[in-house]
């Protein structure tokens, strides 16, 4: 019906309305590639409408909640153990709608999703150091923790990031690089417990 009313009103307000409306809808059932071709469509076609921040806001939402997964807290996978495609073009669009619309009804829940995101893509890069440290690359796992630390600054990940710099560099004798590290990370993070051994340690998403 919205494919009916977007031909039938050509040209008018309420074709763009129409297709909107039917991004959504195809968003709800499930057709989440088509649903974003429509709004990527919306997008080049009306580029002054007054409903660029929804299509911005929607197309956002869809990519969040593809990279949530609806029963990945079944399958204990966390958004930080998944490909990060997803969460990059979420941030994008909120990005977007949020810079060019800060006053806009969806502009506050876009920032705060934003933020969430930044976690999760920190998260993903100290998961992967972990991954490299418990089987033993310790030059991998440096990479990666050292990307976590200098891309995403200020989030609660960086503290493990820290730790598995701390036991890649001692796992490798690199004492002076370990000390140096470990300064960081107590100016930092002053109240820290003593650091885990990270073989065993949970990652701070975790609750069981």
């Amino acid at each position: 019906m919205f494919d009916k009313l977007e031909g039938r009103a050509a040209g008018t307000t309420l074709a763009q309305q129409a297709q909107l409306e039917k991004a959504f809808a195809q968003f709800k059932t499930g057709d989440k590639i088509q649903a974003l071709a429509t709004l990527e469509r919306f997008l080049k076609l009306h580029p002054a409408s007054p409903a660029i921040d929804y299509a911005l806001y929607l197309k956002g939402l869809i990519n969040f909640n593809e990279n949530l997964g609806l029963f990945s807290f079944l399958t204990r996978q966390d958004l930080s153990e998944r490909d990060q495609k997803a969460a990059k073009d979420s941030y994008e669009a909120f990005r977007e709608l949020s810079s060019r619309f800060p006053d806009s009804k969806y502009a506050v829940d876009a920032r705060q999703r934003m933020t969430y995101i930044v976690n999760s893509l920190a998260s993903y890069e100290v998961h992967v150091a972990r991954y490299y440290y418990n089987r033993g690359a310790y030059v991998a796992a440096i990479n990666r923790a050292q990307l976590a630390i200098s891309d995403f600054q200020g989030v609660p990940v960086v503290e493990e990031a820290l730790n598995i710099l701390i036991s890649s560099y001692e796992a490798l004798g690199m004492t002076e690089l370990r000390d140096d590290t470990r300064r960081v990370l107590e100016k930092s993070y002053p109240k820290i417990a003593p650091t885990k051994g990270l073989a065993d340690a949970k990652a701070w998403w975790r609750f069981w």
